[in-house]
């Protein structure tokens, strides 16, 4: 079988440092900002020449956490709650033959200078803090965008977004994080599965630790650490 090698072009600096918690997918949570900071070869202002005439971006990247030597046609999408299965190419699941994803972000700043630059600020993304991206393109609405596409079983199962109940916790964060974690938990982080009332769950978001649990539609916070 013929193999490809793909470069690592870059990596992305997100609040999420675990896999739980993380938007299951891009553009759910519009305030969540991250930043594609690129590796020393790509650090090349001309290689963003012109990026600054569109407003999104199709990131390519690697599911560097799911990578296995073996696939299977069949798997359990969360969506439909773990309990039935479908073929993986019908599936946004992240155990695929090749362990290769794609997100749409919007663009919110382009720094093209600094020690580090330059450097993307998306809006948007689902990705996990140091994925590997193998690949930017300039999003273009007269073709990736098509209204009257049909969602198959997504659209079926459209999920409902529980209600945060306010909380003094929230008062840790900075204005920006707040918005996004509320945002972030407002999309019911649980597998869709698991639906224990007295269950407390946790993730780390940015440097706080969040836990909470749900009751009926209502998303209770019981510590910001």
């Amino acid at each position: 079988m013929q193999e490809l090698t793909f470069k690592i072009i870059a990596r992305i600096k997100s609040d999420f440092r675990e896999k739980f918690g993380i938007p299951r997918q891009s553009g759910l949570v519009q305030n969540l900002r991250s930043t594609i900071r690129f590796e020393p070869e790509f650090r090349n202002a001309d290689a963003l020449r012109g990026l600054e005439g569109f407003s999104h971006l199709w990131i390519m990247w690697i599911f560097s956490e799911n990578i296995r030597s073996t696939w299977s046609p069949t798997v359990r999408p969360p969506r439909l709650g773990g309990n039935k299965r479908l073929g993986v190419f019908a599936t946004r699941s992240s155990f695929r033959p090749n362990p290769v994803a794609l997100s749409c972000v919007k663009i919110e700043q382009i720094h093209l200078d600094g020690p580090e630059g330059p450097e993307i600020v998306v809006s948007g993304a689902d990705l996990m803090d140091g994925t590997p991206i193998v690949d930017i393109k300039p999003y273009l609405p007269y073709t990736d965008a098509h209204p009257e596409a049909i969602g198959g079983f997504a659209d079926a199962v459209k999920q409902n977004k529980v209600h945060v109940k306010n909380s003094e916790a929230l008062a840790k964060l900075s204005e920006e994080k707040r918005i996004a974690l509320i945002e972030v938990l407002e999309q019911d982080p649980r597998p869709a599965y698991q639906n224990d009332p007295e269950r407390v769950y946790g993730f780390p978001f940015a440097e706080f630790e969040v836990k909470f649990k749900v009751v009926g539609g209502e998303l209770e916070i019981i510590s910001i650490m």
